[in-house]
């Protein structure tokens, strides 16, 4: 297998991750939407909704954390990191990646089973009138992690390419820049078609 297949097998599985996750904000809307109308239509409010608004949103937040890396949306300081050749660039996020990422990610790896554990052992609930079970949340924090530890091992292997070669890899593309370009001027009545084509190729040229 080849390096390059195994960087775009991390992309896949942090982008099916990461989109998976997307649907909670769809279960959040209509949680909200439910629990507004139980509480001021039929006067019943649910003791519960607030908790599992907060494990969802959690869980949403983490599990997005490998999409974001794998599709290089972090932000970084790019008034400086723009202007770096790819060799320098690459060079700067291999050593960040060993001073600040790797510990960072396998510590809250590491501490977030060690705090499932615990979580499970004792079948810990939410403090409320209908409590429910709190571990099953608590397990996305360990996921998550590895998820993303898995994703900056590619990113580092991408940096050494780099290093190496002087270019950046190509990364999976979710959406091509051209094809958000095409899709926003289709149903445009004010742009003509030689325009149109003018501004995809426009958009094409600006990816790299």
């Amino acid at each position: 297998m080849s390096i390059q297949r195994v960087l775009y097998t991390a992309d896949e599985i942090s982008t099916w991750v990461g989109k998976a996750a997307a649907w909670l904000i769809v279960v959040l809307m209509l949680l909200v939407c439910a629990e507004v109308f139980k509480r001021y239509a039929l006067n019943a409010p649910t003791a519960w909704i607030y908790d599992v608004n907060n494990m969802l949103y959690g869980t949403l937040f983490m599990l997005g954390g490998a999409y974001t890396l794998a599709h290089d949306g972090h932000v970084r300081g790019d008034f400086f990191y723009g202007n770096m050749k790819p060799r320098t660039q690459a060079t700067v996020d291999f050593v960040m990646y060993f001073l600040f990422f790797i510990p960072g990610i396998a510590a809250l790896t590491w501490a977030g089973w060690t705090y499932f554990g615990d979580s499970l052992a004792m079948r810990e609930q939410t403090f409320n009138a209908d409590p429910i079970p709190l571990y099953p949340f608590k397990f996305v924090i360990p996921m998550a992690g590895a998820i993303v530890l898995m994703q900056g091992i590619a990113e580092i292997i991408r940096c050494l390419v780099c290093i190496k070669t002087g270019e950046w890899t190509p990364r999976l593309k979710d959406a091509e820049e051209s094809d958000v370009v095409a899709q926003q001027l289709a149903a445009s009545e004010y742009v003509d078609e030689e325009a149109r084509q003018l501004a995809i190729e426009k958009s094409k040229g600006m990816k790299g």
